[in-house]
């Protein structure tokens, strides 16, 4: 990430540095209020132009696609053969930090659940435009910059269908979105031409191309190794693929990244629900091991429902079982787009990790980011029920489930805590929270079946200084949590979380160690690897002037100070002691970084906060307080 590429912007002639994910594509949700609301999700609409796609969650209402070459007020339906709609109370504005709802039901109804997807314009990820049709064969330029993946095209003044063209069917097939039928062999659609980095071809087909009458097309592309996004302006984005389903469980259709948004259609009509299937990471699209994800389904209006379990994972999608609801049955095809999750390396530690409230108890914790991992604590009561047990670990890759970190027990599906909030994590009760959320050099979660004879990928892009590990499916005291540290000899040693121990002593553990793209795990280590179980690894790395991953020595009645290159002092500090015992202590400054006394919890008991001048502010990081920290080598996570 050091050697960031620029790119003329041609509009104004100047270098400007490349596109990340988040600055052209976002998923959205909200809740409606019956009023006027601006969702600001950070796409410049009113500037690039732009797709808003709208859909209740929780209702039938229909979907709606507005696009800023047509106006806000012209909306067409996904599920529907309708020409556009005039709607003035519907979508009222493009600007240039997203957009803004009137008070229409269909996307703003009192206390319904909406989600919305934004594709901004740009080259090699997406573009729109209209043009007329002609009756005879017509070549239509476009501005994608790159020949498309997926064109998707629907008549806005007269009823007809939706008409898709895809890579992986070529100029001789389309499929309709709005039907669930399987691809359609003709050459009236494209007339047999595939589409160019410039131009796509129409033939006479009255969907695509009646004599007087108007269209609107949306384009996708398709990276493959020419991507020109992310920090370094060299990665791909968004795909647009095929696959065959196995009808065997954990299938993995590579992409080379992870994504967070994904449309999937059969095309062959034979087997099964033959709907267009949509998911996307904020409504969790989850990697689990019991229970189903939910979709939503663009060619119908149904509220979005539970569907077997296809999943993410570090390097595209897969699926938890053998036909995953007619996304994998045996010998069918399937086509697809997928759009990766974020690319932004953070510029500040408050665009990534929150504290919530400490002060109070409660079953809804909110912050300031859109969270990915959070650490409940309980401050004044001990508790553990023997299920239940805190701190406890919960994050969106992995859904509802949460991973008592004080003890080896294995995940709890059983809980009923909820991502698909923007700014929160709901329905676990807690004395507040420690959230993360997943960025490019700061943080990152993996989930993982063990029996891997290779390191295993993440989507860090640096090389892990430490990375936690949970068995997922197995509580045995063999499969607690394990630890790999950068501050002490990884070849030869892990840490227990769960554990007050120092150093316990396992040659190969890690496997061959992590580099900026995997990370090791011994093969057949019960802890880290056992065939068969399933496992979870959160990694974290030193960014600089956000966050900090270190060791120090320390000498008792003497003040360490540890320097992490922050400016204004830790907000959060992770200490633990290596060459003997000592508990996993964790500092805050919601709760007290400060002078004189400070509020410690522990993340491998359970026992309540206790007060003791452990440690001072420092505005390059912390202190260690002399007296408050018996002498012995530590190891550190802290966080500006």
């Amino acid at each position: 990430m050091s050697n960031t590429k620029t790119v003329m912007s041609q509009a104004a002639n100047t270098l400007t540095a490349p596109l990340n994910v988040e600055d052209v594509f976002s998923t959205y949700l909200y809740e409606g209020n019956a009023s006027t609301q601006t969702i600001t999700n950070g796409i410049d609409l009113d500037g690039e132009g732009g797709l808003v796609w709208l859909k209740a969650r929780d209702d039938t209402y229909v979907h709606k696609l507005m696009d800023t070459d047509r106006g806000p007020n012209s909306q067409l339906e996904s599920n529907s053969t309708s020409g556009a709609g005039s709607q003035t109370t519907l979508l009222t504005a493009f600007n240039s930090n997203g957009f803004s709802l009137g008070s229409n039901a269909q996307t703003n109804a009192s206390s319904t659940d909406y989600a919305s997807w934004t594709f901004r314009k740009a080259p090699k990820f997406f573009t729109c435009l209209t043009y007329t049709g002609t009756g005879s064969a017509q070549t239509i330029a476009h501005d994608l910059g790159d020949t498309p993946g997926t064109i998707i095209i629907k008549g806005t003044d007269y009823v007809e269908n939706w008409i898709v063209y895809h890579r992986s069917l070529g100029a001789t097939k389309y499929i309709q979105l709005n039907a669930t039928g399987a691809a359609s062999t003709s050459s009236i659609a494209w007339n047999n031409t595939e589409p160019t980095s410039t131009e796509f071809t129409v033939n006479t087909f009255n969907a695509v191309n009646e004599f007087g009458y108007n269209y609107v097309a949306y384009l996708f592309a398709h990276n493959d190794g020419d991507g020109e996004f992310g920090p370094d302006g060299d990665a791909d984005i968004i795909k647009c693929g095929t696959y065959t389903g196995s009808g065997t469980t954990n299938q993995e259709i590579n992409l080379g990244f992870e994504p967070q948004w994904l449309l999937v259609k059969n095309i062959d009509g034979n087997t099964g629900s033959l709907d267009w299937t949509l998911f996307d990471n904020m409504r969790e699209w989850a990697n689990r091991t019991s229970g189903d994800n939910v979709a939503l389904y663009p060619n119908t209006s149904a509220a979005e429902s539970g569907i077997a379990r296809c999943f993410p994972t570090a390097q595209g999608f897969a699926f938890h079982n053998d036909q995953a609801y007619s996304l994998n049955f045996s010998g069918n095809n399937y086509i697809y787009i997928a759009i990766r999750r974020g690319t932004k390396v953070p510029e500040s530690a408050t665009e990534v990790f929150d504290i919530a409230d400490m002060s109070s108890f409660v079953d809804t914790h909110i912050v300031g980011i859109t969270p990915d991992a959070a650490l409940l604590p309980w401050r004044t009561t001990s508790y553990d029920d023997g299920t239940n047990s805190y701190p406890e670990m919960f994050d969106r890759l992995r859904g509802k489930g949460g991973l008592q970190t004080s003890n080896n027990r294995a995940e709890n599906t059983g809980r009923t805590g909820q991502w698909d909030y923007m700014d929160r994590f709901i329905g676990v009760y807690s004395t507040g929270a420690w959230m993360w959320k997943r960025a490019p050099g700061f943080f990152d979660v993996v989930a993982y079946t063990g029996g891997v004879t290779s390191n295993i990928n993440h989507n860090l892009e640096v090389t892990p200084e430490m990375y936690i590990v949970k068995c997922r499916t197995d509580g045995a005291a063999n499969r607690g949590w394990a630890v790999y540290h950068t501050g002490y000899d990884t070849a030869n040693n892990y840490i227990r979380l769960n554990l007050s121990d120092g150093l316990a002593s396992l040659g190969g553990v890690w496997g061959s160690g992590p580099t900026a793209t995997t990370f090791g795990v011994g093969n057949g280590y019960s802890v880290v690897n056992e065939s068969g179980q399933d496992y979870i690894a959160y990694l974290f790395a030193s960014l600089p002037g956000i966050s900090k991953v270190g060791s120090v020595s320390h000498v008792q009645y003497t003040d360490t100070n540890v320097d992490c290159g922050f400016t204004s002092g830790a907000r959060f500090v992770l200490l633990k002691r290596t060459n003997t015992t000592g508990d996993w202590w964790v500092f805050d400054t919601t709760r007290g970084i400060a002078a004189g006394d400070d509020q410690i919890l522990f993340l491998n008991s359970t026992a309540v906060e206790f007060a003791n001048d452990s440690m001072s502010p420092l505005a390059s990081g912390f202190t260690m307080v002399g007296a408050g920290n018996e002498t012995g080598d530590y190891i550190f996570y802290a966080i500006a």
